[in-house]
């Protein structure tokens, strides 16, 4: 399988829209992963956009809604051409305290409808093009939750019904109250349980997968040093596959994937994105990148061709499983379905 080029689209699954085949994600633009600058960050979403890119990935609880401020702001500033190809995808449910700190998952209906009339607002558009909670609530059966995103969308407020992180039966059951339209998931080479029973059931039921955390939160980007110093307020302080021995390990498997990538003179994180985007014309992956610099790096995995022997070297050098340590630490691990 081969990369699409820069003119194709894929289909956001059998009810969706075709979208350019990577999609922005804007997370790292709101503190995330230490400190970012906002007038670049919108700088990005405007290259993005005038680069293709239509779908834009943002959360309520990113930043306590700054995100969807900063998203909101590229909007309305880009210019109105842009502006319309954007399709927003917002995930919401995830409760936080004013310290930062994280309070569970509210799928409630009323939770649901009340989320979204503070993202239409923080957001100044008039829908959300896919709407889907962060984590499955344990606490409220999946079919309320999607019933009352159908209900906003037969209200004219958002678009789609998405999902996020959930495992194959909560999709079926979700599939069976209404149609939906992808599933988002991380998905990379150092994260690869999605392939055992997940994606074969959104293919069956006709749901796409955007694709998260393609270059692991920048630890096969090829750039991320053993020697970097985090900030406490920067995710990757406190996940496992950044920690000490799971670091250099995993920065072991870095260098054994830029071989490969110096010998088809593209960086690491192209080859690492190409390989995403080679899984299958279903799958959209995600970039984080908050830099233009990394934007136009990211879209260069659009011209990487992965061969029959491409593929088994990377796979060789990369094999499935061989990270060093879970992508979140325990207590977030127990909301997300395997």
């Amino acid at each position: 399988m081969t990369t699409q080029p820069h003119t194709h689209t894929r289909p956001l699954g059998a009810t969706g829209p075709q979208v350019f085949p990577l999609g922005l994600g804007c997370m790292a633009m709101s503190s995330m992963y230490g400190e970012a600058d906002r007038t670049e960050a919108i700088a990005t979403v405007h290259a993005a956009l005038e680069a293709g890119v239509t779908l834009l990935d943002t959360g309520d609880f990113y930043a306590m809604g700054h995100n969807e401020l900063l998203v909101g702001e590229a909007l309305r500033t880009a210019p109105a051409a842009r502006r319309e190809q954007a399709l927003v995808s917002v995930k919401f449910g995830a409760l936080r305290a004013p310290d930062g700190s994280w309070a569970g998952q509210d799928g409630r209906p009323a939770a649901v409808k009340n989320f979204a009339a503070y993202s239409l607002q923080r957001l100044g558009v008039d829908h959300i093009d896919v709407y889907r909670i962060a984590r499955l609530d344990p606490d409220v059966p999946i079919e309320e939750t999607v019933g009352a995103i159908a209900e906003l969308i037969e209200q004219g407020y958002v678009r789609h019904v998405g999902l996020s992180e959930v495992g194959a039966d909560t999709l079926r059951r979700a599939a069976a109250t209404a149609p939906i339209t992808d599933l988002q998931f991380e998905y990379s080479l150092l994260s690869r349980s999605i392939e055992a029973e997940i994606l074969p059931t959104a293919r069956e039921l006709g749901i796409a997968v955007t694709a998260y955390g393609v270059l692991s939160r920048g630890l096969i980007s090829g750039h991320y040093t053993a020697d970097r110093q985090l900030a406490q307020s920067d995710f990757r302080s406190h996940s496992p596959r950044f920690q000490g021995d799971n670091l250099h390990h995993n920065l072991g498997l870095v260098e054994a994937l830029r071989k490969i990538a110096d010998d088809k003179g593209v960086t690491v994180a192209q080859i690492a994105t190409a390989w995403v985007l080679s899984r299958g014309t279903d799958i959209v992956p995600l970039v984080g990148a908050r830099t233009r610099e990394r934007l136009t790096e990211s879209l260069g995995a659009l011209d990487v061709t992965l061969d029959a022997a491409d593929l088994a070297a990377i796979e060789e050098a990369v094999p499935a499983g061989a990270a060093a340590g879970e992508r979140y630490p325990a207590p977030q691990m127990a909301h997300v379905e395997r």
